[in-house]
This record gives structure tokens, sequence and C-alpha cells, in this order.
């Protein structure tokens, strides 16, 4: 009976992550030092960001909608036979 541990082997898709990981790092860290941790992006900003482009675009086709159906309303009421 052996009593060693089995021989464990760093593969190239540990080393990848292990790269992977630290220029996370890096990037999170540089980040964090240019703007400053105040003005970090978060889930939750980049969330209520989302939220409010969708409102904003929502608004946009509302005022085209309406303005689509004066636009047509004015083409109707031109073309009624005077009588």
């Amino acid at each position: 009976m052996s009593t060693s541990a089995p021989h464990q082997t760093i593969g190239l898709t540990t080393i990848s992550r292990t790269v992977a990981s630290l220029a996370v790092g890096v990037v999170h860290t540089l980040e964090r030092a240019v703007i400053g941790p105040d003005r970090m992006r978060t889930a939750s900003g980049n969330a209520w960001e989302a939220i409010c482009a969708d409102r904003a675009r929502a608004d946009q086709r509302a005022e085209l909608d309406r303005l689509v159906a004066e636009l047509t309303a004015a083409r109707a009421r031109a073309r009624q036979p005077v009588g």
C-alpha cells in the first residue's frame, strides 16, 4: 500500500484561469484608482441605467405614436368631403 498522494499536475486551463483571475483583479484595482470608489460601476447601477434607458425609449415611442395618430387624423379630416 502506498501512502503517497497522487501526483497533481497544473494544466493549461488552471494556468489560464489563474491569469484571467489576476487580470480581473488588476483591472478592478486600476478602475478603483482611476475613477475612485464612489464612482465604481455596480450591477445595481447598471440595472438602473438600463431601466432609465428603457423608460426613455418608451417615452420616445409614445411620442412618435402620438405624432403619427395626429398626422393620420389630420389627413382623414382633409379627405372628408365638405358637405
